[in-house]
C-alpha cells in the first residue's frame, strides 16, 4: 500500500512539473510541424519590388474567373467628343408598301415577315372581287418583309398595305441634338455608333441636319446612314453616339478602369514574371471618355489589368492582412 501511494505521488510531481514549465516558457507550445506550416506565405501574399511597389501573386485562372481582363498598353488617338442618343431605323427611301391592285380574297400566302425576296418574288394570290380572277401580288424591290396584314382567307383591300418589304442593307441612325449642341453639329462631321452588342463602335458621318426641331423633346434630328450587310443593326433598337470634335495622338494610353488610387497614389495593375501583379505608380495626362495618357510609369507593350481592377485592388487588401 506504501508503495502505491509512493508511485501515485510521483505521477503528480511529474505531471505538475511539466505544466510548471510550458507556463514558465517564452512563448506557447505548439504542435510538431506547426512552425513549418506557419512559415508558409499564402498564394496571394503582398511583397515589393525594388522601387517599393506592392505586387501579389496571382494565376491567370484567378483573374479570368473573377471576369478580370489584361489588355497591352499602346499608342492612343484620344478624342473630344458629344454623347448622343439615337434610334436605329429601316431607311425609308428602301421601304416599299405593297397594295393589292383590287380588292378581294387571299388565296394563298408566300411570304411572312422576317423572309428575304428578290424583286418579282411572288408574295401573295389574291382573287378579285369584281371579276373573280386571281391575281398575284408581288415585291416590287428586294429585301426583307417588316409587316405583313393579311391572313390567308381574309379580305384584302386596296386601301391598306398587305406587305412591306424593306432593302435594311442601309440603316438610318437618328441622333437627338439637344438644344445648346447644335451649333457644334454640321453636316459631315465624323460620329462614332455603339450598338452595344459587344462589337465595337461603327465610324459614319452626319448626312442630314433637320432645319426643325422638336417641341416635345426640345431637340433637332442629325441622321446618320449606315451600312448593314450582314443584319447586324436592327431598325427599332437603341444606339449611342460619339461625335468627334478634335483627336490627338499618344504614345502610351490605358483604358480609364484602369485607374485605381492605392494609398493616395494613382497606379494601374500591370502584369509581371507570369504570376505577379505590381500596383505601378504612374503619371496621367489627357484623357477622354475611354483611355488615359501615361506620362511615366508603363511602357508601350505591358500589359495591365484593363477590366475589374478593383477586383485585383480587393484581392491586394486581403493578401496585406494576411502578410500581416
Amino acid at each position: 500500500m506504501k508503495t502505491s501511494s509512493t508511485v501515485l505521488a510521483a505521477l503528480v510531481a511529474a505531471a505538475l512539473g511539466a505544466y510548471g514549465y510550458a507556463m514558465l516558457a517564452p512563448g506557447k507550445v505548439e504542435p510538431a510541424g506547426h512552425e513549418e506550416k506557419k512559415a508558409e506565405k499564402p498564394n496571394d501574399h503582398v511583397e515589393q519590388d525594388e522601387h517599393g511597389a506592392d505586387r501579389i501573386r496571382i494565376s491567370d485562372v484567378k483573374l479570368a474567373a473573377a471576369g478580370v481582363m489584361l489588355a497591352e498598353a499602346a499608342s492612343a488617338t484620344l478624342t473630344d467628343t458629344l454623347a448622343f442618343n439615337g434610334i436605329l431605323r429601316a431607311n425609308q427611301e428602301a421601304v416599299v408598301q405593297v397594295t393589292p391592285r383590287f380588292p378581294g380574297i387571299a388565296k394563298s400566302i408566300l411570304k411572312r415577315i422576317g423572309d428575304k425576296v428578290a424583286k418579282d418574288d411572288l408574295l401573295a394570290a389574291i382573287e378579285s372581287n369584281q371579276s373573280l380572277t386571281v391575281y398575284e401580288l408581288k415585291a416590287p424591290i428586294g429585301g426583307t418583309i417588316i409587316e405583313r396584314q393579311i391572313s390567308l382567307g381574309e379580305y384584302a383591300s386596296e386601301q391598306k398595305p398587305a406587305f412591306v418589304v424593306a432593302d435594311l442593307s442601309t440603316i438610318w441612325v437618328d441622333l437627338s441634338i439637344y438644344r445648346q449642341d447644335l451649333r457644334r453639329v454640321r453636316i459631315s462631321d465624323e460620329v462614332l455608333i455603339d450598338p452595344d452588342d459587344g462589337r465595337g463602335e461603327i465610324k459614319g458621318a452626319i448626312s442630314y441636319l433637320a432645319p426643325i426641331g422638336s417641341s416635345e423633346t426640345q431637340t433637332a434630328l442629325a441622321r446618320v446612314v449606315l451600312q448593314n450587310p450582314d443584319g447586324r443593326l436592327r431598325p427599332g433598337l437603341f444606339v449611342t453616339a460619339r461625335l468627334i470634335l478634335a483627336a490627338r495622338n499618344v504614345a502610351v494610353a490605358v483604358r480609364r478602369s484602369a485607374i485605381q488610387t492605392l494609398e493616395n497614389r494613382t497606379i494601374v495593375f500591370v502584369r509581371e514574371d507570369g504570376d505577379k501583379i505590381e500596383a505601378r505608380p504612374v503619371e496621367l495626362g489627357e484623357t477622354d471618355p475611354r483611355y488615359v495618357e501615361i506620362k511615366a510609369g508603363l511602357s508601350a507593350g505591358e500589359r495591365y489589368v484593363a477590366e475589374n481592377s478593383f477586383v485585383v485592388k480587393a484581392e491586394m487588401g486581403k493578401g496585406e492582412a494576411e502578410h500581416d
